[in-house]
């Protein structure tokens, strides 16, 4: 009995195998396999349905981070005078702090781009197959509460302790509640020394007594966050606002020029 490639292909992609029937028809007709050994020519076939399968699989990890903007380290413009040190971005990029279960501390004022490291430092995370996740504080709180409320804030504070790379955003805005201070050092303690956490903050961090207002609750999650982190300290003026003067300077100059 004779099986067409219809048939062989129908059958794979039955089984799931859709890296290896997206690419066996293009693969027999390259003809630079076809002097090919039979293992030599199913050793591709696999390793095109490795590939498929991780690519599937890393999406998914970018997904579920639920990241705010697309950013990678790749795309770090080193150019803007912000204290940035293209050397410790290339040491963090090692991963080497996840695999100790370190932390990352990001300060600096409004616009100078600690949100887009933060999650560049994931998303860098997410290709090398570990889990993220990033969400701005106030969100967390309020999650936090509505968790509370249903009955289902031990799983939700369990979902959070399993992320690799947890990206807390926008820390310190505005001071804690008792009830929310507590709640944050649960799940700092969950992740000590078990997980990575990422702080992004305008808030110097010898203000963060103030900021968490309990004193004891302050003393512990600084502990934990803290002392076992790479800090990185930026300055300077908003990125953002640079980039608007000078596509409006740009606009500008366009439009003197134009007869």
């Amino acid at each position: 009995m004779t099986i067409s490639l219809e048939q062989t292909i129908s059958k794979m992609n039955h089984m799931k195998f859709l890296g290896m029937a997206a690419s066996l028809p293009e693969r027999l007709n390259n003809s630079s396999h076809h002097d090919l050994s039979h293992e030599e020519f199913i050793t591709l076939l696999i390793d095109d349905e490795w590939v498929c399968r991780e690519n599937k699989k890393l999406k998914r990890r970018i997904k579920n981070a639920k990241f705010k903007i697309t950013a990678t380290l790749d795309a770090i413009d080193y150019g803007f005078k912000r204290g940035l040190q293209k050397s410790k971005i290339m040491d963090l990029s090692t991963l080497n702090w996840v695999q100790h279960h370190q932390n990352v501390i990001i300060t600096g004022p409004t616009g100078v781009g600690k949100s887009f490291i933060a999650q560049a430092l994931a998303h860098h995370a997410c290709q090398r197959g570990l889990t993220s996740f990033y969400i701005r504080l106030s969100l967390l709180l309020d999650q936090l509460l509505i968790e509370r409320a249903q009955g289902t804030f031990a799983r939700y504070l369990m979902k959070l302790k399993k992320h690799d790379v947890l990206i807390i955003d926008d820390w310190g805005l505005s001071t804690l509640k008792e009830q929310e201070s507590q709640d944050l050092l649960e799940i700092i303690e969950d992740r000590y020394e078990l997980k990575s956490t990422i702080i992004t903050t305008q808030l110097p961090i010898k203000h963060w007594h103030e900021f968490i207002q309990n004193a004891t609750i302050a003393d512990a999650i600084c502990d934990r966050l803290v002392h076992n982190s790479f800090k990185i300290e930026l300055k300077g003026e908003s990125i953002r606002k640079i980039k608007g003067e000078k596509e409006k300077n740009e606009e500008t100059t366009k439009n003197d020029v134009r007869p």
